[in-house]
């Protein structure tokens, strides 16, 4: 069976400490992961310098990597509206964006909530609140998407190539990728920071966690730590179902 998608574990948590990669308190698999991505700023400086010779698609593409990106999560306890920092993140977000655009997200329940620190989305298994299978599930294996620059990535196994290269921390209200512990294993799993957990950083060298973060909510934090202080039982699953009844994408 597939791993089960994680960020952290409460007994590390309440000490202080980041946990060994294997939890010796519940067995559950750490983060770690590694992150590639293309120079956007020498890629557009290269298509500037280009002049008549660049492509009307290619222009496009640039224009499009200048646009801001934004994602409204249209949950049952209102809206939460996050930038997507594209620019910075273009596999990342690409792959998030695409997944909100197609549908995938429409009627997933946040199915891991820690109040103090972050709640977690995304697995097409939460459509049913109640599935011992919620968090380990991602998207349809060998499916594709494409970047701003126009290159197609490929979900191999469900899961998006690792992008590590923004010193961007996990502070409160941010949005990073989940994953199971193994290189390249993030896919459709994220969450959304309520506490400013530097330990999760990629770039913090006293941790084996590497999460990402590839967005910011810029509306609607209420709404964020509304949801989290939900009652929860066991997994941290919300007692009563939080859904998000679609993602919104759009452009500025």
């Amino acid at each position: 069976s597939k791993p089960r998608v994680v960020v952290a574990c409460s007994r590390w948590r309440r000490q202080g400490r980041a946990p060994p990669p294997l939890c010796d308190n519940c067995s559950t698999p750490w983060q770690a992961t590694s992150f590639l991505m293309l120079s956007l700023a020498t890629m557009g400086a290269l298509a500037l310098r280009a002049g008549p010779l660049v492509s009307r698609g290619a222009s496009t593409r640039l224009s499009a990597l200048q646009m801001s990106t934004f994602a409204t999560f249209k949950t049952s306890k209102g809206d939460i509206k996050a930038e997507l920092m594209m620019d910075k993140l273009p596999i990342t977000c690409s792959n998030f964006a695409d997944l909100a655009k197609t549908g995938f997200y429409d009627g997933l329940t946040f199915h891991r909530v820690i109040q103090g620190f972050m709640c977690q989305f995304g697995c097409p298994h939460s459509k049913d609140p109640k599935s011992p299978r919620a968090g380990t599930g991602g998207p349809e294996p060998g499916s594709t998407y494409t970047t701003p620059d126009g290159t197609t990535i490929t979900r191999t196994g469900g899961n998006i190539p690792d992008e590590l290269i923004e010193p961007i921390s996990n502070e409160v209200g941010t949005l990073s990728m989940a994953n199971t512990g193994m290189p390249n294993s993030g896919g459709s799993q994220i969450f959304i920071n309520t506490k400013h957990n530097a330990f999760l950083d990629y770039f913090d060298p006293s941790t084996p966690s590497k999460h990402p973060v590839f967005g910011k909510v810029v509306d609607g934090m209420d709404v964020l730590l509304a949801i989290e202080k939900v009652p929860t039982g066991q997994g941290d699953k919300p007692i009563d179902p939080v859904t998000v009844n679609t993602i919104e994408i759009s452009e500025d």
